[in-house]
C-alpha cells in the first residue's frame, strides 16, 4: 500500500483481495464486497428480520435468499464449463478465504445429482449460537441447494443429517433431486399465514359473537314481576332461534319462582316485520306456560301487528288480548278478584 494511493492488493490461496481506502472500496475477486462483524452487526440484522417477520417467515426469507444467491454462484461456475468435481474443490476455498467458515463437499455424484456438505463454524452457525438457538439456520442450506441446482441443471433440495448447534462436531446436509422449490415454499407459507389469519379472525368473530349473545341474554326481554302472581315479559326487536330459546327457558324457570298465575307478553317493542318463526315461538311459550298453570295474556298489539299476526294463521282467539300493558294488568288483577284504586 502506498501513502498516496491508499490501495492494497493481496492474494490469499490464489484469490484476489483489493482495498482502496480513498474510495472506500473493498474488492474480492474483482467484485465489490463488504465486511461485517458476525456476532454484532450481522446478528442484529438477523434479529431484526425475525422480530419483524416472525420465526417461520424469516426462516423462509433467509432460505430463499440463500438459494437465489447460490443460483448466482452456481451459474457462474456452470458458465465456466468446469468439471463439477473441480467446482466442488474451489467453492470451499473461496468461502474459507471470505470468512464463511469451513466447508467440505463429499459424496458428489454427477450421475444421480447428489452431494453432501459438511460445515464447521460457519458465519450462520456463529450468529445462531449468539442468538442462543438450538437449531441452525436456513440460509446456508438453501445457498448450497441453489449452487447444486444450477451446477447440476436440475432442482435440488436438502435434508439436515447433523447439526453443530445440537452439539455435534459439524452440520451435515444431504442434497438430492426434488420437486420442492423456493417458490412453492413461499406459496405454502402464504397459504399457511392466510389460513392462520382466517382462523384468528374466525376465533375473534366467535368470541365477539359469544359476548354479544351473552349481552343480549342479559339485557333483552327481562322477566318482570309487577304484582303478586303477575309477571310481565316485554318482547323487544326480532327473535331468532337463539333469542327465542333463551327467552322460553328463562321465562319458564322464572314463573314458578314468582308463583305466577298470569304471564303478560308485551308485544309493543316487537319488530313489526314479524315472521312465522316468531309466531311459532309465541305459541310455544304460551303453551309451555299453560302446562305449568300460568295463563298467557297478550298486550301491545297494534292494528298493523295484529294484521301481520293473522296473516300467519296464528290463532289469537285462545288468548286474552289488550291494546296496552295497563289494561292487561287490570284484567289479570280482576282474574284474582282484585283491582287498583
Amino acid at each position: 500500500m502506498t501513502e498516496e494511493s491508499l490501495v492494497l492488493e493481496t492474494k490469499i490461496d490464489g484469490f484476489d483481495f483489493n482495498w482502496d481506502l480513498e474510495k472506500g472500496l473493498f474488492n474480492f475477486e474483482g467484485d465489490d464486497a463488504v465486511l461485517f462483524w458476525i456476532k454484532s452487526a450481522m446478528k442484529s440484522f438477523f434479529d431484526t428480520i425475525e422480530e419483524i417477520s416472525g420465526k417461520e417467515t424469516s426462516s423462509l426469507v433467509l432460505e430463499t435468499t440463500g438459494f437465489r444467491q447460490g443460483m448466482v454462484v452456481g451459474k457462474f461456475f456452470k458458465d465456466l464449463n468446469l468439471p463439477i468435481v473441480e467446482v466442488a474443490s474451489i467453492i470451499p476455498r473461496i468461502y474459507a478465504s471470505a470468512g464463511w467458515g469451513k466447508f467440505i463437499i463429499t459424496d458428489l455424484d454427477p450421475e444421480n445429482k447428489t452431494a453432501r456438505v459438511k460445515t464447521v463454524d460457519s458465519w450462520e452457525y456463529k450468529i445462531n449460537k449468539e442468538q442462543e438457538k438450538n437449531e441452525s439456520g436456513t440460509f446456508l442450506p438453501g445457498h448450497f441447494a441453489g449452487i447444486f441446482s444450477a451446477v447440476f441443471g436440475t432442482s435440488l433440495w436438502y435434508k439436515k443429517a447433523a447439526d453443530q448447534l445440537a452439539g455435534q462436531d459439524y452440520t451435515e446436509l444431504d442434497y438430492f433431486p426434488s420437486s420442492i422449490t423456493v417458490e412453492e415454499n413461499i406459496h405454502a407459507l402464504a397459504r399457511q399465514e392466510e389460513s392462520k389469519r382466517i382462523s384468528e379472525l374466525e376465533k375473534l368473530v366467535e368470541d365477539r359473537t359469544l359476548e354479544l349473545k351473552q349481552l343480549v341474554k342479559e339485557i333483552s326481554s327481562p322477566v318482570i314481576p309487577v304484582l303478586d302472581g303477575i309477571v310481565v315479559v316485554p318482547l323487544l326487536g326480532r327473535y331468532d332461534e337463539f333469542r327465542s330459546e333463551e327467552l322460553v327457558d328463562k321465562t319458564l324457570h322464572s314463573l314458578p319462582k314468582h308463583q305466577a298465575d298470569c304471564l303478560i307478553l308485551d308485544l309493543t317493542g316487537l319488530n313489526q316485520s314479524i315472521s312465522s318463526y316468531t309466531v311459532e315461538f309465541l305459541s310455544k311459550l304460551a303453551a309451555a306456560a299453560n302446562l305449568i298453570g300460568t295463563e298467557t295474556i297478550l298486550v301491545g298489539i297494534s292494528p298493523e301487528l295484529g294484521t301481520k299476526i293473522t296473516e300467519t294463521n296464528f290463532n289469537l282467539s285462545k288468548f286474552n288480548c289488550f291494546t296496552n300493558l295497563q289494561h292487561g294488568i287490570y284484567y289479570a288483577l280482576s282474574k284474582k278478584g282484585r283491582k287498583i284504586f
